[in-house]
C-alpha cells in the first residue's frame, strides 16, 4: 500500500490517509479481505502521529469500507462498498470535468463529444484483452 502525505496542501493528514485508502480500494488495489498496516506501523512509514492514523481508520470503518479484527488488525471490507463506486465515480467525475473543460477550449460542441464517446464505447468493446487486462496476463 502506497500512500503520500503532503503537508503542503492544506487537506488535513487524516483525510489525505482516508482518501487515498478509498482511491485504492476503490481502483482494486487493495482488495477485500486485504489487511491494512497496523496504525503503529502506518504512522511510521508517514512520519505522523499514530492518532493521526487511528482516526483515519475510524473514518474508514465507520465508512464500512475497512472492518477491524480483534486482535488480528484492520482489513479491507469483505463484499462490494457503496463507497468504492461513489469514489469509482468521483474519480471518472474528475476527468470528465477535465475532458469537458478541453473540448470547451476547443469549441468542440458537447453532443460531438457525446457522440466520440459512443464511438470510442463501441470500439472498445470489441476489443476484450483492453477491457480487463488483468484476466490475459500470464
Amino acid at each position: 500500500m502506497h500512500i503520500h502525505i503532503s503537508t503542503q496542501d492544506g487537506v488535513p493528514i487524516y483525510l489525505q490517509i482516508v482518501r487515498q485508502i478509498k482511491h485504492q480500494v476503490a481502483s482494486g488495489i487493495l482488495a477485500p479481505g486485504r489487511e491494512l498496516p497496523s496504525i503503529r506501523d502506518l504512522a511510521e512509514k508517514l512520519l505522523v502521529n499514530p492518532n493521526t492514523v487511528a482516526r483515519a481508520y475510524r473514518e474508514l470503518e465507520t465508512a464500512g469500507l475497512v472492518e477491524k479484527r480483534r486482535t488480528a488488525g484492520t482489513y479491507v471490507a469483505e463484499g462490494p462498498s457503496p463507497l468504492a463506486r461513489l469514489e469509482k465515480l468521483r474519480v471518472l467525475s474528475e476527468r470528465v470535468d477535465g475532458l469537458l473543460a478541453e473540448a470547451s477550449q476547443m469549441q468542440v460542441p458537447l453532443e460531438d463529444l457525446v457522440e466520440l464517446l459512443h464511438q470510442r464505447a463501441r470500439a472498445f468493446a470489441k476489443k476484450p484483452s483492453l477491457q480487463n487486462p488483468e484476466e490475459h496476463a500470464s
